[in-house]
């Protein structure tokens, strides 16, 4: 047992709102708290479920439902569990439980992309498709996760003054109108000390008259993380009203606010993977982004996108391209911490054999090239199909 540095650190310091309102652990792990549509702030942050984690991560033991984690961090890969023990280094013994102060609020399901790894609880543009498909969540494109906002600032907006962080991601939290409500509510409280972290496709600046860097000069601390997971044609492939121009002239766009960390955060697939050196270099020679401002977010499902499920032949055909990429990388001084990102996507891509899949993922690309009327010769080639 640590009782400084318990098994993981969500249920001490972390208040996550996801699909319907429902509270969990964090947005991997399928461990409910309660609702917070239905419950209270406090019911729901001193419960019997939240406690019962929090007794059992004291005791530096693991639960079942953490298995996301878990395999990632066996395969080679950094978790969500150990990047937050990172990034909140200070936290001393369990009397932060009284207050969360790493929020993860995700009002809707408002999105204007639909993302080929994606699905209709997290963007309202997959409904079209997912209907057609039979997998929708309901009878309607946009899935309100939070009912009211009023109701959920009288019973949370105290604690969100304690918050050292808040984690916008989505949908496309830029496309939320609750997500400007709750900016324009930090700002009134002058509680705008705090750091804004957002994983967004960076599409849109302006909303409904919302102009976002009118509320981000105004806090100290920003962060994006851009959801991009190829440059040019590629990337439009995969996620289905992504406009590389577009990107580029909203990354121009936010220049004038010099305190905003931009960084592009690439999803890990089988159709982003070959392609991910490119990107990064692409980035580079267009000044998008600074050697280190990279972030991975690695796909474990569904599996049919998930890299282990690449036949091993194109696996080893990857790993030498990535070799190549190392060696460049070292004469172009690298951060070694970046390099390590690569390299846990080739671990983790060849921790184990899911091939089983594959014949899924060929089906599941032939059926959206059918719906969409798309194809990316680029794939085809690196992927031999």
């Amino acid at each position: 047992m640590n009782p400084e540095r318990p098994f993981c650190l969500m249920p001490f310091i972390h208040y996550h709102v996801g699909n319907a309102g429902n509270v969990k652990a964090c947005c991997v792990a399928n461990i409910p708290y309660g609702n917070c549509n239905k419950q209270a702030f406090n019911e729901i942050w001193q419960g019997e479920a939240i406690n019962k984690l929090r007794e059992k991560f004291k005791k530096g033991e693991s639960d079942p439902r953490c298995a996301v984690c878990l395999k990632l961090e066996e395969a080679g890969g950094k978790s969500i569990r150990q990047e937050t023990h990172e990034r909140f280094p200070t936290f001393k013994g369990y009397e932060a439980i009284y207050q969360p102060i790493y929020f993860d609020i995700r009002f809707s399901n408002a999105c204007n992309f639909a993302c080929r790894t994606c699905w209709h609880g997290a963007s309202s543009s997959w409904f079209p498709e997912a209907k057609q498909l039979k997998r929708s969540l309901g009878q309607s494109a946009l899935l309100k996760n939070i009912n009211d906002f009023e109701n959920f600032i009288s019973e949370t907006g105290e604690a969100l003054f304690q918050a050292e962080e808040i984690y916008f991601a989505g949908g496309e939290p830029l496309m939320s109108e609750e997500h400007y409500a709750l900016l324009h509510y930090l700002i009134e409280n002058k509680h705008t000390k705090l750091r804004l972290r957002y994983n967004t496709n960076f599409s849109v600046l302006e909303f409904k008259g919302h102009r976002i860097l009118d509320y981000w000069k105004q806090f100290e601390h920003v962060e994006i993380l851009a959801s991009i997971d190829a440059h040019g044609k590629l990337g439009e492939y995969i996620r289905k009203g992504f406009n590389w121009t577009k990107f580029i002239e909203n990354r121009e766009a936010i220049r004038e606010l010099s305190h905003i960390k931009f960084k592009i955060a690439p999803t890990i697939s089988i159709l982003s993977i070959a392609n991910l050196p490119e990107l990064y270099k692409t980035c580079l020679e267009q000044d998008v982004i600074r050697k280190e401002d990279f972030y991975i977010n690695i796909l474990e499902r569904p599996y049919y996108y998930n890299t282990k499920a690449i036949p091993s032949h194109i696996k080893n055909t990857i790993a030498k391209s990535f070799e190549a990429f190392y060696q460049w990388a070292n004469k172009n001084s690298i951060p070694q911490f970046v390099l390590k990102q690569f390299e846990e996507c080739i671990t983790y891509m060849q921790a184990e054999d899911l091939n089983q899949h594959w014949s899924m993922f060929l089906k599941e690309t032939e059926l959206f090239d059918k719906l969409r009327e798309e194809s990316s010769e680029e794939l085809k080639t690196v992927l031999g199909i």
